[in-house]
């Protein structure tokens, strides 16, 4: 997988985002308002639900809602033993169909991790 994969993903994320929100459609505006909002603190703090949002994403088998929790988790601190046991629950609720996307989410990890190293 490409290097720039992280990169990508994110320009993407970011100009289609840029897109949709600039249409005049307020379901898809509330919508993705409250997907932002679902991930603040609250009861549950940020980072467990970010971890949740993972493991839904393994489960639902969605490689760019992987990524996507996958950074989001990182930015919230959470550490590569704990990565693995969330991947670990995905996997036990998900089943063996789930591993495709395991193994490119762990290989998104390692260049988000990577990265990081690289730029310290």
């Amino acid at each position: 997988m490409s290097g720039d994969r992280i990169n990508e993903f994110g320009e993407f994320r970011r100009r289609m985002n840029e897109r949709i929100l600039s249409q005049d459609n307020q379901v898809v505006r509330r919508f993705f308002a409250l997907d932002t909002q679902t991930y603040k603190d609250g009861a549950l703090p940020g980072k467990t639900k970010e971890m949740l949002g993972l493991v839904a994403s393994l489960v639902l088998r969605c490689d760019d809602c992987i990524s996507y929790h996958i950074a989001e988790c990182r930015n919230a601190g959470v550490t590569r033993d704990e990565f693995f046991e969330i991947f670990s629950v995905g996997l036990v609720v998900g089943g063996s169909i789930v591993i495709p996307h395991l193994r490119r989410g762990v290989d998104f990890l390692d260049q988000l991790e990577a990265g990081e190293s690289s730029s310290a």
